[in-house]
This record gives C-alpha cells, sequence and structure tokens, in this order.
C-alpha cells in the first residue's frame, strides 16, 4: 500500500470515526436526567422511548469516549468519560453483595428485560473493569482507580474457579456461582448456556485484565492475566485456530459434531465457529503478552496468526468481500463449512483491525493489506450509513432490512467500530505507541 493510499484511507477513517459515528452518538445518549448513558437509538439516530441500561454497554461508552478524549485531546469526551462512573458505581454496583448487576432500568433500578433481574455475570463485571481502567488512565482519579480495584477483586473472590482454572459466568444476587444442578434457576435469555466455562466472558476478561494492568501492576493481577491467556491460547484455542465456545469446569470443550441434526441444531449457540471472535482474539492475546512484558512471546504470535489465517482460509467472501459470521465442523469433515453468511458490524469492524496490525507484523505476507484495503471498501458500501450516521447492525448486501433497523441497543454502541477505526488511524498515521507495539511483533516475527 502507497504512502498516498495510506493517508487516503486515514483520512476517510478520520472523517468517519469524527462526523459519522462519534458525533452521530455524543452528547445525544448523555442522559443528564437519570445518569449514564441512553440506550436504543432508532435508524435514523434517534432516541426511543424504552430505555433500560445494561452494564456492559454502560462500560463500553465510558470505554470509548476515555479513549476518544485521549485521541482528539477534546475536554467534552473527557467530561463525558466521567459522566457515567457515577451512574455505574451507584446503581450498578452492588451496596450489598458488591458485583455488577446485568441490566436496569432507566432509572438505574431492578428492570427484567433478557430475564436477567438481580443475576450477574462475569461478562459483565469484565467490561466494568474494562471501561474505569480507560477512565482511570483518563483522569488519574483516585475514586475511580478505588472502584476498579475493588471490582477485580469481586471477581477473583466469586468467580475464579481455584481447581480447573478460568471462571464461572453465572451468579447469583450474592455472587454464588450456579449451574443446571443448582437449587436457584435461571430463565434469562442466555440459560442454555448456564453451567458452562466459554471463551466470550474468557477474552473479554482477558481484554479488561489488559486494560486494568496497564495502569495498576498489582503480582496477583499479572499472575491472574498470565494464567487467562494461556488458558484462551491453549486450551480455548483448536489447534486448527478457531475459538471452541463453551466447556464443561474441566474444561472439556461441549460438541455437538457428531449428534443427530435436530440435537445440533437445539444446541447450535454453544458449538459452532466464529470467525470475528477467533481473530478479535488474535488482537487481544497480542495486546496482553505485550502488556505482560514477555519477551519474544512467539508461542502466542504462531496462534494469533493461525487464527487469523484459518479466518481468511475458511471465513472470506471471495467474491463480494467481508468476513462471514460463522462456519461449522461436521462429523467426519476436515473443511469448515459456512452455516451463517451474514456479515455482522462488529465482526467486520475487528477485521479492520486486526489485518491492518497483520499486515504491518508481516509486510511480506501482500494477503493482510490486500484484504484490509477490501475489507474498508465493503464496510464503506455495505455497513456504514452515510445518511443517518452510524453502522447497520448487518451488512445491507445480506441483510437489506437493517436500513431500517433499530442503530443502539444494549448490544450495540460505538465499542467495536469506535477502537478499530481509532487504532487503525494510529497504524496509518504512524503513532507512537502503535509504531511500538507493531515493531515488537515485527521483531517476534523475525527472530
Amino acid at each position: 500500500m502507497t504512502n498516498e493510499i495510506q493517508k487516503k484511507i486515514a483520512n476517510e477513517m478520520m472523517i468517519s470515526l469524527s462526523e459519522n459515528l462519534l458525533s452521530k452518538w455524543y452528547p445525544l445518549v448523555i442522559d443528564n436526567e437519570s445518569g449514564g448513558y441512553l440506550t436504543n437509538l432508532t435508524n435514523d439516530m434517534k432516541l426511543m422511548s424504552e430505555q433500560e441500561k445494561m452494564i456492559v454497554t454502560q462500560a463500553r461508552h465510558i470505554w470509548t469516549l476515555s479513549k476518544a478524549a485521549n485521541f482528539f485531546d477534546d475536554s467534552n469526551f473527557y467530561k463525558m468519560a466521567e459522566h457515567g462512573f457515577n451512574f455505574i458505581t451507584e446503581k450498578f454496583w452492588d451496596s450489598n453483595f458488591g458485583g455488577y448487576f446485568q441490566i436496569r432500568n432507566k432509572e438505574g433500578e431492578l428492570c427484567y428485560k433478557e430475564n436477567w433481574g438481580t443475576e450477574k455475570r462475569t461478562y459483565g463485571n469484565a467490561f466494568a473493569i474494562y471501561g474505569l481502567s480507560a477512565l482511570y488512565k483518563l483522569t488519574k482519579s483516585d475514586a475511580v482507580l478505588e472502584q476498579t480495584v475493588k471490582s477485580f477483586r469481586w471477581i477473583e473472590d466469586h468467580a475464579f474457579d481455584p481447581e480447573y482454572k478460568g471462571y464461572f459466568q453465572f451468579l447469583t444476587i450474592d455472587g454464588t456461582s450456579f449451574d443446571k444442578n443448582s437449587e436457584y434457576k435461571t430463565y434469562s435469555t442466555d440459560a442454555i448456556e448456564c453451567g458452562y466455562k466459554d471463551q466470550n466472558s474468557s477474552i473479554h476478561l482477558l481484554e479488561a485484565y489488559t486494560e486494568l494492568y496497564n495502569i495498576w501492576k498489582d503480582e496477583k493481577l499479572k499472575t491472574q492475566l498470565a494464567g487467562l491467556l494461556t488458558l484462551i491460547r491453549d486450551t480455548i484455542t483448536h489447534p486448527k485456530g478457531y475459538l471452541q465456545l463453551f466447556f464443561d469446569r474441566d474444561w472439556t470443550p461441549v460438541s455437538f459434531r457428531y449428534s443427530a441434526k435436530e440435537i445440533r441444531e437445539q444446541n447450535y449457540r454453544l458449538d459452532h465457529v466464529s470467525f470475528g471472535h477467533d481473530y478479535e482474539t488474535a488482537f487481544l492475546m497480542l495486546e496482553a503478552s505485550h502488556s505482560l512484558g514477555i519477551e519474544n512471546d512467539k508461542i502466542t504470535l504462531q496462534t494469533a496468526k493461525r487464527m487469523v489465517d484459518h479466518a481468511i482460509e475458511n471465513g472470506w467472501d471471495y467474491e463480494k468481500g467481508g468476513f462471514f459470521d460463522e462456519g461449522y465442523y461436521f462429523a467426519d469433515e476436515d473443511k469448515c463449512t459456512i452455516i451463517k453468511d451474514t456479515k455482522t458490524w462488529w465482526q467486520q469492524a475487528e477485521a479492520l483491525n486486526v489485518l491492518l496490525l497483520f499486515s504491518k507484523i508481516f509486510p511480506n505476507q501482500e494477503k493482510y493489506i490486500e484484504l484490509f484495503q477490501k475489507e474498508w471498501e465493503y464496510v464503506k458500501e455495505y455497513l456504514i450509513d452515510h445518511e443517518n450516521g452510524d453502522w447497520y447492525w448487518g451488512s445491507l448486501e445480506k441483510e437489506p432490512f437493517y436500513r431500517i433497523k433499530p442503530k443502539g441497543s444494549i448490544w450495540k454502541g460505538t465499542y467495536h467500530n469506535g477502537r478499530s477505526l481509532m487504532n487503525c488511524i494510529n497504524m496509518l498515521s504512524d503513532n507512537h505507541e502503535s509504531i511500538s507495539f507493531i515493531e515488537h511483533w515485527k521483531k517476534v516475527a523475525e527472530s
């Protein structure tokens, strides 16, 4: 890619980040009445009447705004990032038992959306740490650091499995883990996952602990972060280069590959290949290893590269561009079959970041930069709403009905595409931190 093309894409991404994404969301979603951030937006970026709030989305807004404040050196983003702190500490943090509730209503009180009620999830608590760590890096507030450390210790006290390692995902109001055989029963929308350990909470805990370790060099945190990196790299990731999704407590993978079709389809969400999670995790592992200061970590780089290459080989659409959402290894087949050919916004966003990163680490392997450029063209054509702002949930190439569907929800904010665009702009503009990170991994690749 020539310098001219690099500058052109960086400029396009800067305009997209600033004018099409961040300025459309903020300050629109700042809730000056109840606190925190509003959630649900229409297709033309207007507030909807129903406004529940989820810890994941609230924390992601804090993270994005904290990063944007530094990225643009903008005091307005600084204030909007700070704005979310009181709401999640006063309304989401449980003053009786500790830990963050998964969901609250607009005012921050009990809410039964998704049937979570008073239940807690390690996944949601991880994102609280992720957002608060970024906020502390921005503000250097003692109160923010204290809350972040308290959040880390709560997860370690309640969710960590000292016998088999890793973390339990499903927690009651008092922080007790539960499974399908427990006296406590859940009726939540994610109930099918109850009792399993999983890749998704694991990779986002890795992400959160990396962010926390960047601001708090605690020895126990270092040990737990290193343990998560090893677990994800060596156990959760299949030797072929994709994440296995769910596991029994002892890390036996959950698979329905040899089950009857009816059983396999009933348990679909527990067992498939999610290409977006694979290459997102490749990036998160490199970040974790680098933050830990591991020298010449060839094993992590090799595994990360295998994950990206597996996604390219099996999940890239060589006709239209973009990555398909999901695949599957059926019984007695060595080839991954596409079982969901849609192209969700977050998967395409994460692809931009990792393809550009790997093009920098492996400059002699042209596939990465070629696919990065094709991915950006695909995103511009099918994902970005150039009229109303933000990105559609799904690619209009595959699911044109998303043109009129909501832009904001408890699962969709500004985190995936905001992070990707900021990271890509930094890499394309030879930002100092990006250069340092890339040079570190180039040195590992060449050793």
